[in-house]
């Protein structure tokens, strides 16, 4: 069996070779066999059984460029519960979906991925109905302006939005905006308005220790984005928000945590159509989102992780580092357990998952973002089919990687 793999630039402690990793010798124990290693080589992949191993986030970009010329090779995507590795394989799934090719994701316990790695998948619909319905919010967003600052993130291979179909179908005029504009409005504004109710700085569970300065850094961003929202009469943003890290050395976690609980519409990554997902819940709901990756399945549970939530959501809160990079001022968070929904508006604009949950724990593990949930779907509660319906969903069919969280 043929294992090729993908890795990210951003995730310098997987550098060497997957064979030494622990989940992957713990696969090859259970199959009976090793792996014939491919590495990053898919000059010929293609073969029945070939497998790629998605080791990372931030690896759909590369996927795209290397998957060139083989659009007729059956693709199976391996997965952790590490480094973004189930939010990449989501993002990777939905985007060969849009091209009406077939794929599934391959995740689970060492006993489920083998059994998985041993079988012919089906198709991407067969195993039981779909939770991707028609989205109905006609005019949704009417009169609503929002930001792109900067362009999304490259791995966002799923997640292109028409600006003239968001405005005929939700209303919302989307507009963009440079990022060299924030990058320089950084360098002019002060932290005088920083709002006084934050906690002081704490020492990270994981990440280095965070200087004064770090936290000025993070706050003089947001203040750069309150600037561009007045000038430009924003009603929220979506931010690439990595070119950041290499910019000005810090992140804009805590500048989304403010600015959501503020009322304004904040996400990451340059995902329009997270933004315009946590929009549609605030103008139902009337209240903030968490935009967060799917990091694990075990079981019925799900695990959702990001660096930042918005602070008017969490019981409690502190600081870390941002996680892919270890640098800046990130969150870990702590939401109420209990009833709630998962929403995501596809990029179409047409289609979404829209789903009843409960949030059963706050966890706080090594090697994934820092606000971490684990929710379980409301269904299962009575019956088995909710959780099977939910991880088909995320194993088959996603509509990209990022999806909205909203406690009830």
């Amino acid at each position: 069996m043929r294992l090729y793999t993908l890795t990210s630039d951003l995730h310098g402690e997987l550098a060497h070779s997957a064979h030494n990793e622990q989940f992957i010798k713990d696969i090859e124990e259970s199959l009976g066999e090793n792996f014939d290693y491919r590495e990053n080589d898919f000059s010929d992949y293609g073969a029945a059984g070939d497998i790629i191993y998605v080791r990372t986030g931030g690896t759909e970009g590369i996927f795209r460029q290397v998957f060139k010329g083989h659009e007729g090779a059956r693709v199976r995507l391996l997965t952790s519960g590490q480094s973004n590795s189930l939010a990449a394989s989501m993002e990777i799934l939905s985007w060969l979906g849009q091209q009406g090719l077939d794929g599934e994701i391959i995740h689970g316990s060492i006993k489920e991925i083998v059994g998985e790695l041993q079988r012919y998948y089906p198709s991407r619909h067969a195993a039981g109905p779909s939770l991707v319905k028609h989205f109905s919010g006609r005019k949704a967003l009417a009169g609503k302006r929002f930001g792109v600052i900067g362009q999304p993130s490259d791995w966002l291979i799923s997640s292109a939005v028409d600006y003239t179909r968001a405005k005929s179908l939700l209303g919302a005029e989307l507009v963009d905006i440079p990022i060299s504009e924030l990058i320089a409005a950084v360098s002019e504004v002060s932290t005088d308005g920083a709002p006084e109710s934050l906690k002081p700085l704490n020492e990270p569970k994981f990440g280095k220790l965070i200087s004064q300065a770090d936290m000025d850094g993070s706050l003089r961003i947001y203040a750069a984005l309150k600037q561009i929202i007045a000038k430009y009469k924003l009603d929220g943003f979506t931010l690439r928000c990595f070119d950041l890290l290499t910019a000005l050395h810090n992140t804009g976690c805590l500048s989304l945590a403010l600015l959501n609980s503020e009322g304004y519409v904040a996400t990451c990554e340059g995902d329009i159509p997270a933004m315009l997902s946590m929009a549609i819940v605030r103008q139902k709901y009337g209240k903030s989102g968490f935009q967060a990756n799917l990091s694990r399945i075990s079981g019925g549970n799900f695990l959702f992780a990001h660096c930042t939530v918005p602070l008017d959501m969490v019981s409690d809160y502190c600081y870390d580092t941002h996680f892919e990079s270890g640098i800046g001022v990130a969150l870990h968070g702590v939401l109420p357990v209990g009833p709630a929904r998962l929403f995501k508006l596809g990029a179409d604009l047409e289609h979404c998952l829209d789903e009843r949950i409960n949030i059963i724990d706050n966890p706080y593990g090594e090697n994934l973002c820092r606000t971490q949930i684990v929710v379980r779907s409301w269904a299962d509660r009575d019956k088995e089919v909710g959780k099977e319906a939910l991880r088909n969903y995320m194993l088959r069919e996603p509509l990209g990687n990022h999806h909205i969280i909203i406690p009830q």
